[in-house]
């Protein structure tokens, strides 16, 4: 990766409280002039995604920041450099709970960067703190309040059958998720054109296990997965989604249903289907595919014009 440039400083920091997060933090040497972006990983990943991309260019974190913005990257707690947490406690609202302790120690207005399952955290954090002024949703779990529940089957204290788009998957709720490489390749990789194929390997040897408590509310098994508790509190909020057109979990339709919930709480949404703006070929992972500069700039392009 590309050393970091004369223009940024780099630094690094373990918060305080319950669910400590550990972070990077870049931003320009001469101070920011922009808002703070909270860039919150996917399951599986660590803030890494952000800081680097497959094809071991500058991540997302540098581009944003040599635009002026404050950028904070932290991996989830009990996850990844955060330090591990008992897994009976570790659930998605402990994780909301620690990102919001981030949140609420850094200068306002913030701006929250989510991807995938990180999604439904991201719209509660939304809910919870006021300085967030701004969330954008790269393919976002819906929250709670909108996504199917599954008809789960056989349940009992180490797994469960759920039936999932008319296929039935045992979840262990005992032992963490490996994305083994059929998941790498079909899920998150896809059939898309911008992965760099001679990467893959590298790619997933980075990621982690993803505790089983998660994976379980990632599925809304008995609709456990984290809900908005006051749509209220949307209200004015800035959103935009942003979906590539090859990214198999979520067609246009999903993240589109996404958006017009967040209409109707009366949010500020705009829904980016990179399709519609002549890109075609990316997969669920934008942040470390070859255009990833260019997303940047079409996210870049919508915060300037939502300030």
């Amino acid at each position: 990766m590309r050393a970091l440039t004369a223009n940024l400083q780099h630094s690094a920091g373990l918060g305080d409280g319950a669910e400590p997060v550990y972070f990077d933090r870049l931003e320009p040497a001469s101070g920011a002039t922009r808002s703070t972006i909270v860039m919150i990983h996917g399951g599986a990943h660590t803030g890494s995604c952000y800081l680097r991309t497959a094809d071991d260019r500058p991540g997302w974190a540098y581009v944003f920041a040599e635009r002026g913005h404050r950028v904070v990257v932290p991996d989830w707690p009990g996850t990844g450099r955060s330090g591990a947490i008992p897994a009976d406690r570790l659930t998605g609202e402990t994780i909301v709970s620690g990102l919001g302790t981030l949140v609420a120690s850094l200068p306002p207005p913030v701006t929250l960067i989510t991807h995938s399952m990180s999604g439904a955290y991201g719209w509660r954090l939304l809910e919870l703190h006021s300085r967030v002024s701004r969330v954008v949703a790269v393919a976002p779990a819906p929250p709670g309040n909108i996504q199917p529940v599954p008809d789960a089957r056989n349940e009992d204290r180490a797994a469960v059958e759920v039936v999932i788009g008319g296929q039935s998957i045992r979840l262990d709720k005992r032992a963490p998720f490996y994305a083994e490489r059929v998941f790498v390749e079909r899920k998150l990789v896809g059939d898309g054109s911008f992965f760099p194929r001679d990467r893959i390997d590298t790619y997933a040897a980075s990621l982690l296990s993803l505790p089983a408590r998660l994976l379980y509310e990632r599925a809304n098994v008995n609709g456990s997965q984290v809900q908005v508790r006051d749509l209220a509190a949307l209200r004015g909020k800035r959103v935009l989604v942003l979906t590539g057109t090859n990214d198999i979990d979520h067609p246009r339709e999903l993240d589109g249903a996404t958006s017009e919930w967040l209409r109707k709480a009366h949010a500020e949404v705009d829904f980016l289907y990179l399709g519609d703006r002549g890109i075609v070929g990316n997969g669920h992972m934008l942040m470390l595919e070859q255009n990833s500069d260019r997303i940047a700039g079409l996210v870049l392009e919508w915060l300037e014009q939502a300030a």
